[in-house]
Parts: structure tokens; C-alpha cells; sequence
């Protein structure tokens, strides 16, 4: 009887491994991604998880012949020797001279769009309509490795700080953000909505916890149809109790994106090279209060009329302010207007016109939004009935502040706006693997 133990025993070499296998047979598995016949012999490029393995075909290596099912796109499994090459930039390359190809699986049709080339080059529209064929190719799919790199330095760095990951549910009994933007379910005879962000269960948990994280979907019922917006997105998000200051949220964040962009730079280096991703040096980021930066796009730029919040144009303003005068790709903006925040933001006690609360911009776009939360009962009640809100229908939330809470605050970071300006995108839907916006659902 066989049993089941765990193991799989390694059957495939890694491209990594090849300079420890020169002049030796190694076997590998991946998608033949291009094929390039020549007069006698064959140059087969091998799609594995990571890389694209160069093999040579070539009736002097054995007695093996090409079939006509070796085709692009086909499942395969490739037994050759390991032989040293050198780049055209004199840097060492290895590839596989095969002995023999086992076709596991065989297309049943040639792709829509050609995915063997360095770049897909189509219309984003077409791009996103056969994404699960445009992601096959190295440089698309090369972006959410680097995306998988900068979860993975956010969930490292906070678990180093003592966070607790969690996750809360997404069918939830009222909008976290307040307003309209959100998606009404039936939900078996009741409405419930689809969750915004994890706030009100994160404040729940930091009496629990103290520090709580999670990495999860939010949905947002914007009828936005821009480079920018996306109505489902990945939510990056932390709450840390017992603070003594909003600027303990921001020097966490800070901390956070110094560990990321020195993961990225580490250990995905071929997708930073690929992509030429410019990733940033981070020491410190400027801060500066929401009056005094709304001030400068005012005195700078014309036909300002929102004075409450600020315009995509003077984001980018004072993106390219932070660059000139800090040399930093990152701004702080602090103390945003009391009736542009959420219930849950507390006021400054110095100024209640204004809130203990920030958004942070890179490269002219915000990608979080954080603060310090209300954790007194009484103060969380008074907010809300100014708000015209019913403390009633906030009775389970409440319960974080009626049976006592600490001092504490948080933030939510947009993992494709990050993604889409660290890569220099136009566009937010590169960044996302499977976009869904006002127009698109599928695939």
C-alpha cells in the first residue's frame, strides 16, 4: 500500500543550478515558449516559473528527431546536457543541448496575441481580454512577481514589528468608509455590503492583538473610469494600539517600504531588471500639512477650486516638489479637514477643523490613506450623531470602544498603485492581474 509523505522528490534541475551541472544530463519541465528553426538545427526557448531556459536542438546531440507536436505552447519535458554559452555583453549565459523532448500536453489552437516577443504589443482592451494568455509572457508576468515581492516584504517587516496577520470577513453589515460608494448584496432577505477596507474589524482586533495586518481584496462602487481607479483592489493594511502620536503610523509605514524596496532590489532582481524598475532610496520622507501644501498648488497652479481635498494634478505637483526639494519620491500630507475623513478619525485637539490623519503620495499619486482612530466611547458617539449617523446600527463596532480600547491608528496602502508607479505605468490595469473596473468583469 502506498502512503503519502509529504516529500516530492525533486525531478527538474533549476536554470539557477545549471553552472553545477556543466557537461552533465539535467531534465526540465516548462512551456515552449518560442522556436526558432534554423538550417540543421533549432533553437527551443523553455518558459519555466521564473525564466525562459535556452535549448538547442540538433541531430549531432542523439538519435532524438523534432516531432510535429513540438510546438509553441506545448507542455514539456526536456532531458539534455548542460553547456556554457557567452552573451553578446560577454556575460555567462547556460543552455541545454536536448536529448530528448516527452510532450506532456499539445495546444489546441494558436494564441490570439504573440506572447514570445520581449513585449506583449497590443491595445490594453485586447491585453486584459486574453490575460490568461498575455500573462505567459515574461515581462507581464514578471510584474506580479515583483508585486508577490512587495506583499512579502510588507507581511516580513510587520511580523518583525510584532504584528498578528489576520483576516476579516468581506460581507459586512455597513460601509467602513461611510458615503455610497459601495456594492449591496441580498444576503439570504437582508442588505449587506461588500467591505471597503478591514477597518472597523482591525480596530476590533488591537485589543486583542495590539498590532494586526492584513493583505486582502476591497471593493469600492466608484463610477470612476480612469488610469487610477479600480473598483476592486489589494489593500495593504495595519493597526497598532498604545500610540503615542499619528507620526508612530507613519514611521511604521516608512520602515516598512525601506524593508520592500531592499527585498525587491535583493532577491527579484531579474524582474527589476526586466521591467527596468526604478526602485526608490528611502532614508526619511518629508512631511507637510494639507493647508500649508494645498497653499503651494494654490500659489502655483491655476483654476484651483477644491479646497478641501486635492486634484490628480496637484498630486503630481507636489510629487515633483518633494523631488526637487527633499529628493524624495515619497511626501507625507498631514492634518486633512475633519469633514473630508471618516467617522473614525480623530480630530486634532488642537484644531478640530483638522484631523490626526495623513495620506501618503508617490511619484504625484496617493497610495495610502492613515491615521489616528477615535478609541473613546463617548468621543466616537459624539462623531458620529454630528455626522447624522445612528450609533445603533454601529452597536457591534461600538464594542470595541464601550469595553475600553488603547490609543491607536492605522493605514491602508493601495498595492497596484504602488505597483503602477514604481513600474512607471500610465495605467493602473498593468498592475492588476485580473482588473475589475465599471466596464469589466471577465475574465
Amino acid at each position: 500500500m502506498d502512503e503519502i509523505t509529504g516529500i516530492i522528490p525533486c525531478s527538474t534541475t533549476p536554470y539557477s543550478e545549471f553552472k553545477n551541472h556543466i557537461g552533465e544530463e539535467v531534465t526540465i519541465k516548462g512551456a515552449i515558449h518560442n522556436i526558432r528553426l534554423m538550417t540543421d538545427f533549432a533553437f527551443i526557448l523553455i518558459r519555466t516559473a521564473r525564466e525562459v531556459i535556452q535549448c538547442v536542438y540538433s541531430p549531432e546531440f542523439s538519435d532524438y528527431r523534432l516531432a510535429d507536436n513540438v510546438v509553441e505552447q506545448a507542455a514539456v519535458k526536456i532531458t539534455g546536457k548542460v553547456v556554457k554559452s557567452e552573451t553578446r555583453d560577454g556575460s555567462e549565459r547556460y543552455e541545454l543541448q536536448i536529448h530528448n523532448i516527452d510532450i506532456l500536453s499539445v495546444p489546441a489552437d494558436i494564441p490570439p496575441v504573440v506572447i514570445s516577443k520581449k513585449e506583449v504589443v497590443c491595445d490594453l482592451s485586447v491585453d486584459l481580454d486574453y490575460r490568461p494568455v498575455t500573462l505567459r509572457n515574461p515581462k507581464e508576468r514578471a510584474v506580479f512577481k515583483l508585486q508577490e515581492g512587495i506583499q512579502r516584504g510588507f507581511r516580513e517587516y510587520l511580523q518583525s514589528q510584532g504584528f498578528t496577520e489576520i483576516h476579516s470577513p468581506k460581507i459586512n453589515f455597513a460601509g467602513a468608509e461611510g458615503g455610497t460608494n459601495v456594492f449591496k448584496l441580498d444576503y439570504f432577505g437582508k442588505t449587506v455590503f461588500l467591505a471597503q477596507s478591514p477597518q472597523l474589524y482591525k480596530q476590533a482586533l488591537v485589543p486583542v492583538y495590539e498590532r494586526v495586518f492584513e493583505i486582502a481584496p476591497v471593493f469600492r462602487a466608484e463610477h470612476h473610469d480612469t488610469s487610477r481607479h479600480l473598483n476592486e483592489y489589494i489593500s495593504m493594511d495595519f493597526e497598532m494600539g498604545y500610540i503615542d502620536s499619528f507620526t508612530d503610523i507613519m514611521n511604521m509605514e516608512t520602515g516598512a517600504l525601506k524593508y520592500i524596496m531592499e527585498l525587491l532590489k535583493k532577491e527579484y532582481a531579474p524582474e527589476v531588471e526586466l521591467l527596468k524598475a526604478d526602485i526608490p532610496q528611502i532614508t526619511t520622507i518629508p512631511c507637510i500639512k494639507f493647508k500649508d501644501a494645498k497653499a503651494l498648488c494654490v500659489k502655483k497652479l491655476k483654476n484651483i477650486t477644491d479646497m478641501k481635498d486635492f486634484e490628480p494634478e496637484e498630486e503630481m505637483f507636489l510629487g515633483k516638489w518633494a523631488k526637487q526639494q527633499f529628493n524624495s519620491d515619497f511626501l507625507f500630507v498631514t492634518h486633512y479637514l475633519s469633514k473630508k475623513r471618516p467617522f473614525y478619525t480623530m480630530d486634532d485637539p488642537d484644531d478640530p477643523e483638522v484631523t490626526l490623519s495623513f495620506d501618503l503620495l508617490f511619484r504625484g499619486i496617493e497610495i495610502t490613506s492613515g491615521g489616528q482612530r477615535i478609541h473613546d466611547y463617548n468621543m466616537q458617539v459624539e462623531k458620529m450623531k454630528k455626522l447624522g449617523m445612528d450609533p445603533a446600527q454601529f452597536e457591534t463596532y461600538l464594542m470595541l470602544h464601550k469595553y475600553g480600547a488603547p490609543p491607536h491608528g492605522g493605514l491602508g496602502l493601495g498595492l497596484e498603485r504602488l505597483t503602477m508607479h514604481l513600474l512607471g505605468f500610465k495605467n493602473v490595469r498593468y498592475a492588476a492581474m485580473f482588473p475589475r473596473d465599471i466596464n469589466r468583469v471577465t475574465p
